[in-house]
């Protein structure tokens, strides 16, 4: 089944509301699987990133100023990194390590986090390195809850795929990802490189 949602229509009301709808299914979830070609995914973001990120999209298309809230929100989340037994695989493209929302010092702070989450059991980051060799390159982020659900953040809006033939397919297209990401050392030897560039 597919279900998709308008973004003027889920944020009609703002950004909170969207943000706390969302923490359930992140809360019954054990395997959460993310893949982003743009922007650090939300439960790895630090404050200032989300801020940025999300006033840049209030900005854009949502007439409520509730972006405070909504930063609070999606920071609730986070405590499920440390809660539980579940497990996390972030993947990012390096492309995303050098995308400047919110200035130098924002993205300072947020390379620098990338670096700790090694630290944190359960949760894994791999850097999709960037080269000319590969056999896919989605455009679009998406996120797998368990083997249940997908979701995928396209221009127009907010797309969830339930059938379990779409759902294989997109952890088909996660674990090629995998595969061809950097992780541990050389995933940190990448954020460095970035964070350094920063001058």
């Amino acid at each position: 089944m597919h279900r998709s949602v308008g973004w003027k229509r889920m944020e009609q009301d703002g950004l909170a509301r969207p943000q706390r709808e969302r923490l359930p299914l992140y809360e019954r979830t054990r395997r959460f699987r993310s893949y982003s070609s743009a922007l650090v995914p939300g439960l790895i973001q630090t404050r200032g990133y989300t801020e940025a990120v999300l006033r840049a999209v209030q900005r854009r298309r949502v007439e409520v100023d509730d972006v405070a809230e909504a930063v609070a929100a999606r920071m609730e989340r986070q405590r499920l990194l440390r809660e539980g037994d579940r497990r996390f695989s972030f993947l990012v493209e390096e492309s995303v390590l050098r995308n400047g929302i919110g200035g130098a010092d924002v993205l300072a702070g947020q390379l620098g986090h990338l670096l700790t989450l090694g630290s944190l059991p359960g949760v894994g980051l791999g850097v999709v390195p960037a080269r000319a060799d590969r056999s896919r390159m989605p455009v679009e982020g998406f996120w797998i809850f368990d083997a249940a659900q997908v979701n995928v953040e396209l221009v127009s809006g907010y797309l969830t795929m339930t059938q379990p033939d779409e759902v294989a397919a997109y952890a088909d297209t996660f674990a090629e990802l995998e595969e061809s990401a950097v992780h541990g050392e050389e995933a940190r030897a990448l954020i460095r490189a970035a964070l350094e560039s920063l001058g």
